[in-house]
């Protein structure tokens, strides 16, 4: 919620309000976009009927105030006078109970109290001077119609519910701390015995040692080759012939001219070659199963993707490949490729290993062993060289139970998305896509993967920067609400020098207001501020890019919808395709992507 939220509805009858918090640093004027006939004041007098005082507490005394401030102000309250309490804690550790008996004290009754979405106020609070019982007030802002009794009532029933819920919530706070105490000694206890780091080095060691087998084998095989390319060699073929006359004198020497003899005529032709060995042959004399490894997504630039090594499904490894980079193991190239890639994660899908069909059927039931014991192997691997193992339990998991006592290190319950390519725009509807595109695509999916593993987030893929060039108040204050109202809300704004300071709201609300060129990887143009755009428009925007993979996403005069076409007026466009400087007539000459969605604003 932002401050004119909580503000505005608590503005009638009011001409003045008075800036209390000037001298801690903060600077609410650009906060508070008052309405005409609304004059904002600093003065330090009495605050009575007509006015509506701003004061602020906080953990940073310098900045928000400290409860003396706050009481001084309370002294200055007179029937009728308004104000507005912000808090610089958050909800749960707000000090109210400080204040509580001054309220009282100077007949202050608190009317609505909300949290509030910036990074440095978190919380505020409406109040009254009053001498008799006021209504309360909704959610909404609304006054609840009641007399004095009625309210009275009101905020007693509640006292008591509220407190028995916060009890039962304070209980369970309390438990869940003893639980994660316990938990914490279990861990300190076990790493003091050792058991980890004795497990750790010693599958370090077999690694080490397996890797300097594999290179000696290595070196075998090409001895072994280049022995085979000298015994087919000339030279050698001739100090055979050699030792033997000189070993057979008597036989020998007599011989000895026509072997030259015969070696000189068969000179032009081409010497017999040592055939090939067979697959088989070659396996069983390389026994690393390299023969084996197929072709893996690789890369050498600087990680901004998220890399998975997973036993997966086919469609799972199709629709992950498609926002972080996967290598699919095997049972006979697994180990070899953990090792290669150098994953974020080896993930291990319940669904592939409990399905009919597939290189890791029936693996964690007991009846393939000999794939048990490789799941072991590559989770034992993957530990050694720090990387995160999970579970991701999306079937039932009586299909694959003997997963569940391999030492994973973290279980992920639930499906593993849906790519949004796959729904139907026309049959799904378009509040479908926005569903899943905010709550159960893939790429939210592998973010709660990111996390756990500490791996480029897949959702800084969708971060937006919107451009704006503000003239005056009326600009400033639209494009805050624009910007502050987008449920898809943007991560920057970029505008001219001038206009920076003038958007600190928008920077309170945890975006960042710069000048210069867009950083993020997403450019929505908003030049034009007399534009009405609804709060779902980068929403709808980015749901359509990812939906369709296009390189820029805007509107055309037919009013297309969900369809890729040669022109279109761009509203959200590829940050390098933003700063190319090309007219957006040549993009598609150009071979870049255009898709087409009508706006809501356009339907």
């Amino acid at each position: 919620m932002r401050l004119i939220d909580l503000l505005h509805p608590h503005l009638d009858g009011v001409t003045t309000v008075v800036d209390a918090t000037a001298g801690h640093g903060l600077r609410l004027d650009r906060y508070l976009h008052l309405p005409p006939g609304v004059r904002l004041s600093h003065h330090e007098g009495p605050v009575g009927a007509g006015q509506l005082v701003l004061m602020s507490y906080g953990p940073d005394p310098e900045r928000h105030g400290d409860e003396a401030a706050c009481l001084a102000v309370l002294e200055r309250m007179r029937p009728g006078g308004r104000g507005l309490l912000l808090f610089g804690h958050s909800g749960p550790d707000l000090p109210y109970h400080r204040l509580l008996d001054h309220l009282v004290t100077h007949r202050c009754q608190v009317l609505r109290a909300c949290a509030l979405g910036y990074t440095h106020l978190h919380a505020g609070a409406v109040f009254a001077c009053t001498e008799e019982l006021l209504p309360l007030h909704d959610w909404f802002g609304r006054a609840v119609p009641s007399d004095g009794f009625a309210t009275a009532l009101r905020i007693a029933d509640e006292y008591v519910l509220a407190d028995f819920v916060s009890r039962s919530l304070r209980d369970r706070a309390l438990d869940l701390e003893r639980t994660v105490e316990e938990t914490t000694r279990a861990l300190d206890a076990a790493r003091d015995g050792g058991t980890a780091e004795r497990l750790a080095t010693v599958t370090q060691e077999k690694t080490q040692l397996e890797s300097a087998l594999r290179s000696a084998r290595d070196r075998v095989a090409l001895l072994e080759s280049r022995v085979a390319m000298l015994e087919g060699s000339t030279s050698l073929r001739i100090g055979r012939m050699l030792v033997a006359a000189a070993r057979s004198p008597g036989r020998g020497v007599l011989r000895l001219p026509k072997e030259f003899y015969g070696m000189w005529r068969g000179r032009g032709r081409a010497t017999t070659a040592r055939p090939l060995p067979s697959a088989r042959e070659t396996q069983a004399e390389v026994a690393d199963g390299r023969l084996h490894l197929a072709h893996r997504a690789l890369s050498s630039a600087p990680r901004d993707r998220l890399v998975i090594a997973g036993v997966l499904s086919d469609t799972t490894a199709e629709d992950f490949a498609a926002q972080a980079v996967v290598n699919r193991l095997l049972p006979q190239d697994g180990r070899l490729l953990l090792e290669r890639t150098d994953p974020d994660a080896l993930v291990v899908q319940l669904s592939a290993c409990s399905e009919a069909v597939g290189p890791w059927s029936l693996a964690g039931t007991g009846l393939a062993p000999d794939l048990d014991r490789n799941l072991a192997e590559l989770i034992g691997v993957a530990k050694a060289s720090g990387r995160t193992s999970v579970l991701w339990r999306d079937a039932p998991a009586a299909g694959a139970p003997g997963l569940a006592h391999l030492p994973f290190d973290a279980v992920i319950d639930g499906d593993t998305g849906v790519r949004l390519s796959r729904l139907d725009p026309v049959a799904d509807g378009r509040a479908r896509l926005w569903e899943a595109f905010q709550q159960d695509s893939t790429r939210v999916r592998l973010a709660r993967l990111a996390q756990l593993t500490a791996a480029p987030d897949p959702l800084d893929g969708r971060r937006v920067c919107v451009l704006a060039a503000p003239r005056d108040d009326t600009d400033l204050a639209r494009l805050t609400d624009q910007v502050l109202g987008q449920v898809h809300r943007p991560v920057e704004v970029v505008v001219p020098g001038e206009a920076v300071a003038e958007l600190e709201e928008i920077s309170a609300a945890g975006v960042a207001v710069r000048s210069g060129d867009p950083t993020a990887p997403w450019v929505a143009d908003w030049t034009d501020l007399s534009v009405d755009r609804p709060d779902t428009l980068l929403l709808d925007l980015m749901c359509a890019q990812e939906y369709s993979g296009a390189d820029a996403v805007g509107h055309t005069p037919a009013d297309d919808d969900y369809v890729f076409v040669p022109q279109l007026r761009p509203a959200l466009v590829r940050r390098s395709l933003a700063l190319a400087g090309t007219s957006a007539d040549t993009w598609s000459r150009e071979g870049h992507r255009l898709f087409a969605v009508r706006g809501k604003e356009n339907a």
